[in-house]
């Protein structure tokens, strides 16, 4: 089996292969305009439902220069 070897960047033909993107570009692209992250997990015995967990998670950056929207600084 051999191994296939990301593009670079700068080919001036055709792509012809997967594109390496860095993690840090990837997750700087994230933070900066965030994602939601949301699952539900059921535990069920004979098909029967027992119990159901809902997961909601938003991922986002923070920035000293943009004030809370709180006049007195947040909810905590």
């Amino acid at each position: 089996m051999t191994a296939r070897e990301p593009v670079p960047w700068d080919t001036p033909g055709p792509l012809a292969g997967p594109i390496g993107v860095p993690l840090v570009d990837l997750l700087d692209r994230v933070l900066s305009t965030g994602v939601v992250v949301s699952g539900d997990l059921v535990i069920a015995i004979a098909d029967v439902p027992l119990i159901r967990l809902s997961l909601h998670a938003l991922l986002s950056s923070v920035s000293e220069r943009v004030p809370a929207p709180w006049s007195d600084g947040g909810p905590l």
